[in-house]
């Protein structure tokens, strides 16, 4: 199973890339710190919940809020 470890390219991984305070993005956006989710249409506020300045976007998908109310 340790085989397959390097095998595995960036898209197949757990990598998550990190937005900083500042960085023009749209999407939905969780702070790295707490965990407070944020919509963006410009760039990235620091977070108003712990002040922290690290954001990783959230998956997302058309369908992901219509399952969640089912």
């Amino acid at each position: 199973m340790l085989d397959e470890v390097g095998k595995l390219s960036q898209d197949e991984g757990d990598y998550v890339e990190f937005f900083t305070t500042g960085t023009c993005v749209v999407g939905e956006y969780r702070c790295s710190g707490c965990g407070y989710g944020v919509t963006v249409h410009e760039s990235l506020p620091a977070c108003p919940m712990c002040s922290g300045t690290s954001w990783e976007q959230v998956d997302w998908s058309p369908l992901v809020r219509a399952r969640r109310l089912q």
